[in-house]
């Protein structure tokens, strides 16, 4: 097999109690890679169209990338898909920590979990073997206590554990997998996914040695990485993402604000890491053979109880908790972030679910009978944790907003669906498509619903020093924000597809590999005499894939949308006389289109398929 790969898949069956192990080629690893990748190709391959997400057809699929293991900054990640019981769509997410790296070193690239256990279950996977153990005692408990006893029972602490918590048993569709207690694959519901196949957790040990083609050369990239690294990401080692940013978020307009309704926010400064040492006891993590120590660890004795076990808050969660909701409080958003990992919920759609019910409350649409007496406004952080307690349990109001915004609006009714803050079902992340225009069509056009991750960030293309760092792709001239054009998207279209490259690769974005340095590294792990542009169109055939499996699931262009509220400016602040003009996107996302060699309708042309090398998913559309 070639290196940077174990050549094996463990393919799991929980209905028929079956394990088994089946082999990759060379071909199929460099056409797909790894990652997203191997997310689209099984998707599209094995599932059933029209099938339940949370049914025993679903399968849920744990995939790495040929970096993943190695010690390489930045690719200690895995993948985690399943067709969303949030969109109904395509599912991925990708999560940092040390498991994924694990799952490499015995002797697996992948996991395929397939049908459903009669009873709770864990998997335990040890150098090259598997076996599924019984998971009753642990169903129910928090991440915490269930890691703590399985690394008991099998007697090693080093011992890592992928695992949902009650909400993904209690089906949240927005529940999250959790690695190592504070990484989460956070988005489109795949601990749903997990809870519905009544597997509790996945626990991987490994000593398997990994090769690579040439030690020297990937030796030298890697002391580039650190020589530019410790000066360039010092603002990380410190507090992470989010810090020193919170107010010129806020000023700017970029700070989503009471649901992304409002443009200021006063307590914004209260908010940023930077001051969180001042508050409350902050140190610093790292996941696999990472030297940027990025991961917040948080310990808070009152006025709430705050766990270091679970990490703290990055930039999305402070936003979500934060000012989506209202709240200055930065304890109160390093609690509710403790009991999202607690119960395995995603942060960002459980504190944009919060922020559309304190709305839906402060309108009237929602009322103190609805809440159960508790004074949802916004602002109120006893509230909000409240608020995270009862979706987790799916007590009360929280029951309709374990649904998220799109099923809850539809089920309060009386006006509630102009408050709901979705594409394609999923919550809309902390940066504000008003402001970054060209993030907004890629919120829109998102196989995921709304991300913010593979997907451009017009502040990165301003200027003439932020764009020489793309000028590779052929990126020569800054935009301005609300740019729609031709260039914008064509950035969009070259970017994203870039981004899905390194969702495969598993590669973390907060890293200074650029679009020369990663076909070097490939290269050097795997002997393959790559190039930028085959790796690009890697990227650009998942991209392709995700979308035709969204289409054969009854998705069209018309799920390429944003809500009514970006098309009105903010009640004050920067972005008090800016919004998005209906027209400008809707020709966007058309430009999109034509520029990924799609119709005017957004189905991919056989054309395109046979020139990516996947004509054999045309059968789909």
């Amino acid at each position: 097999m070639v290196n940077g790969y174990t050549g094996n898949i463990l393919r799991i069956d929980l209905t028929k109690e079956k394990i088994s192990i089946e082999n990759l080629d060379e071909i199929f690893c460099r056409r797909y890679i790894g990652g997203e990748g191997f997310v689209a190709y099984f998707l599209l391959k094995e599932l059933k169209v029209g099938i339940d997400p949370l049914s025993p057809e679903n399968k849920l699929i744990f995939a790495t990338g040929p970096l993943t293991g190695f010690a390489i900054p930045g690719t200690g990640r895995n993948s985690v898909g399943a067709k969303s019981p949030l969109t109904g769509g395509f599912g991925e997410a990708e999560v940092g920590g040390h498991w994924g790296a694990e799952l490499k070193h015995a002797g697996f690239d992948a996991i395929i979990v397939e049908g459903k256990a009669k009873n709770p279950v864990y998997l335990w996977i040890n150098d090259g073997k598997a076996e599924i153990k019984d998971a009753t005692h642990l169903w129910g408990k928090i991440t915490g206590e269930a890691q703590e006893i399985i690394q008991k029972e099998l007697g090693d602490k080093l011992v890592r554990v992928a695992q949902i918590g009650p909400g993904g048993e209690r089906l949240v569709r927005y529940a999250c997998v959790i690695n190592d207690l504070r990484n989460a694959a956070g988005r489109g519901g795949l601990g749903a996914v997990m809870g519905s196949k009544n597997l509790k957790a996945v626990a991987v040990r490994g000593h398997k040695k990994l090769e690579v083609n040439n030690k020297e050369k990937l030796r030298v990239k890697i002391k580039e990485y650190h020589d530019v690294a410790y000066k360039t990401y010092a603002g990380y080692f410190e507090h992470g993402t989010g810090g020193g940013i919170m107010e010129m978020f806020a000023e700017s307009g970029n700070l989503p604000t009471r649901n992304f309704r409002d443009g200021n926010f006063s307590g914004a400064k209260a908010l940023d890491p930077s001051i969180m040492k001042e508050e409350i006891n902050l140190t610093m993590d790292a996941c696999y053979a990472c030297s940027i120590r990025c991961k917040k660890v948080v310990e808070i004795k009152e006025p709430w109880e705050v766990d270091p076990l679970y990490g703290g808050p990055e930039y999305e969660s402070i936003g979500a908790f934060g000012s989506n909701c209202g709240i200055d409080d930065i304890k109160a958003v390093c609690k509710a972030n403790e009991l999202c990992n607690k119960n395995s919920l995603d942060t960002i759609s459980t504190g944009v679910s919060i922020g559309f019910a304190m709305e839906c409350y402060e309108n009237g649409i929602l009322t103190d009978k609805d809440t159960n007496g508790i004074k949802l406004n916004f602002g109120n952080a006893e509230a909000m944790i409240q608020m995270v307690e009862m979706i987790a349990k799916r007590e009360g109001l929280g029951d309709i907003l374990a649904e998220g915004v799109k099923r809850a609006a539809e089920k309060i009714k009386m006006g509630a669906d102009k408050f709901a803050m979705h594409v394609k079902g999923q919550e809309i992340p902390m940066h504000e498509p008003r402001l970054k225009q060209g993030l907004g069509v890629g919120y829109t056009i998102s196989p995921t619903g709304a991300e913010h991750m593979a997907n451009m960030h017009d502040t990165s293309f301003i200027s003439e020093r932020a764009i020489a760092l793309h000028s590779a792709l052929g990126i020569l001239e800054p935009l301005e924000m609300d740019d729609l054009g031709a260039k914008k998207v064509r950035i969009l279209t070259y970017y994203s597809n870039w981004r899905n490259l390194s969702n495969a690769l598993l590669i973390c974005y907060f890293l200074p590999w650029d679009y020369i340095d990663i076909p070097e590294i490939v290269r050097a792990v795997t002997g393959w005499y790559t190039s930028s542009w085959e790796l690009m169109k890697v990227g650009e055939r998942i991209t392709t894939m995700a979308r035709v499996f969204n289409i054969r699931e009854g998705f069209s262009k018309n799920e390429d949308w944003l809500p009514e509220r970006f098309f009105q400016p903010h009640t004050s602040g920067a972005l008090a006389e800016t919004k998005i003009e209906p027209d400008k996107l809707k020709n966007a996302i058309l430009m999109y289109y034509k520029m990924m060699g799609w119709t005017e309708e957004g189905i991919p042309t056989k054309t395109k398929l046979h020139e990516l090398d996947v004509e054999w998913v045309s059968q789909y559309l």
